[in-house]
């Protein structure tokens, strides 16, 4: 396309959007009568639109941004262009289940027993996250959001664990962690597709049916209900195994868990590469639609990944992946665009931490937190849209994943690890390889924020014991 075809085509777009302005009023009930104001006026700057993406399992070193050399991500690239790309954004966990808990809550999962993935219901998983009326899609809808969630969820299968139970008014996509992204089914081959807390089926290939669902949200949205802002989370379970490329429904492999390296016929790094291009397709038609509906200015979009990346990802120059407190295992890609408020094509070395999101997207939105939520993120607005300088963080992470614990603190440029039982410490502003260990010339370090770590750790475990005795009281009742 040239760039006179591109600038008739923009021409046309913003004669659409006035023209409907003109001729268009949205009813109390949703219906479109003439006369109204566009969907791009109908949001004001301080109640902004939200759409976060976050992707399952991707390498750091996979976008564009961030690197990529084998993989093609122009929506991303573009999404970076016209945002703010983080360089030492970190997971609250080093799996799917806890970081998507410290998202909703804003707080750090271990406070609700939630350190696990959850496993499938066939096998009798009861856990969960249970809601407490103070989750980031319920404070928003308070706000007088549409909330919306698309793709995956596993916080829990029981409706008191729902994504509606959690304030979301809409869901749409899977519960569990583990899913064929042909026939939709969990870990033990059941059905796994969802509208709000009711089976459904559908045909196509996972990825797209997210994005696609997304993109309806939007469009109905702002035709049905422009005058009221959204909050739209497209949790894509890509590039999660089992590692099926799209196109390739008929895939011996596609009814078969060959997941890991030791596998009889295991994924390749192609198979890979093409799941996170049709993600990243995925981004684009959302970022169009914002476009088209001309609601893009009105819109914060943020984008992010859960934890490190799985062994066919690239997650150089970090060491280590999914399932460990190094930095491969928690350092993820975030990028944030919101144009006139966030600058375009720049990098911020502030760290920052999933649950950071929930405070700053309360933040930006105006919503009220009463004292219960207890936030434990960090609204990082001020730094991004001010050019602060970045702020000292104290950050704490523990898995006790497969019998193996794993503790880590990040306090300013300083890293403590404790694997198993073995203490190292790094400068990981200077070292993000975690190649130099550096405890035998800085114990005063590896004491310093093992103490501290020990003492958060006795505070989310309190917390812990009393979660678990509230939920014994409610089970009672």
């Amino acid at each position: 396309m040239t760039r006179l075809s591109r600038l008739v085509t923009r021409i046309r777009q913003y004669c659409l959007i006035a023209c409907t302005a003109l001729v268009c009023v949205a009813l109390p009930d949703g219906r479109i009568t003439p006369g109204a104001q566009s969907p791009a006026r109908a949001v004001t700057a301080s109640r902004p639109n939200v759409v976060l993406i976050i992707t399952d399992d991707m390498g750091y070193a996979d976008i564009g941004p961030y690197g990529a050399k084998d993989i093609r991500t122009p929506h991303l690239d573009r999404l970076a262009r016209e945002g703010t790309v983080f360089t030492a954004f970190y997971a609250n966990g080093v799996l799917c289940t806890p970081t998507r808990a410290g998202l909703i809550t804003g707080r750090y999962q271990q406070r609700y027993g939630v350190e696990d993935p959850l496993g499938n219901p066939t096998a009798g998983e009861r856990r969960g996250l249970v809601a407490t009326g103070t989750s980031l899609p319920q404070l928003l809808k308070a706000h007088g959001y549409a909330t919306a969630l698309v793709g995956k969820w596993h916080l829990g299968y029981d409706a008191a664990m729902s994504p509606n139970a959690h304030g979301f008014d809409w869901f749409w996509g899977l519960k569990s962690g583990y899913h064929d992204y042909y026939r939709h089914t969990d870990g033990a081959g059941k059905p796994d597709l969802w509208e709000n807390d009711t089976p459904i089926r559908a045909d196509g290939y996972s990825t797209d049916l997210i994005a696609n669902q997304a993109v309806s949200f939007i469009e109905r949205h702002a035709t049905e209900h422009a005058t009221q802002p959204f909050f739209l989370d497209v949790a894509f379970n890509a590039p999660h195994w089992p590692f099926q490329r799209p196109g390739q429904a008929g895939d011996a492999r596609d009814n078969a868990r060959l997941l890991i390296p030791s596998d009889s016929a295991p994924g390749t790094r192609a198979d890979y590469v093409t799941m996170v291009e049709r993600m990243d397709r995925g981004v684009g038609n959302v970022l169009r639609a914002l476009d088209r509906l001309g609601i893009a200015r009105q819109t914060i979009v943020i984008f992010t990944n859960d934890n490190g990346g799985e062994w066919l990802s690239d997650n150089g120059p970090l060491f280590n992946r999914k399932y460990t407190v190094w930095e491969g295992g928690i350092r993820v890609p975030a990028i944030v665009r919101w144009p006139g408020r966030v600058p375009a094509n720049v990098r911020t070395a502030q760290v920052g931490v999933t649950m950071d999101l929930t405070a700053s997207v309360l933040a930006a939105t105006g919503a009220p937190v009463p004292d219960s939520a207890r936030l434990e993120g960090m609204n990082l607005f001020p730094v991004l849209s001010e050019r602060r300088p970045p702020v000292p963080r104290t950050l704490f992470w523990r898995s006790t994943f497969e019998g193996r614990t794993q503790r880590a603190v990040r306090e300013d440029n300083w890293k403590y690890v404790r694997d198993a039982n073995h203490d190292f410490v790094f400068d990981v502003v200077n070292d993000p390889g975690e190649r130099h260990d550096l405890a035998r010339r800085r114990p005063d370090i590896a004491r310093r924020l093992r103490q501290k770590l020990l003492a958060w750790e006795q505070d989310v475990d309190t917390d812990a014991r009393r979660e678990a005795t509230r939920r014994a009281d409610t089970r009672r009742n």
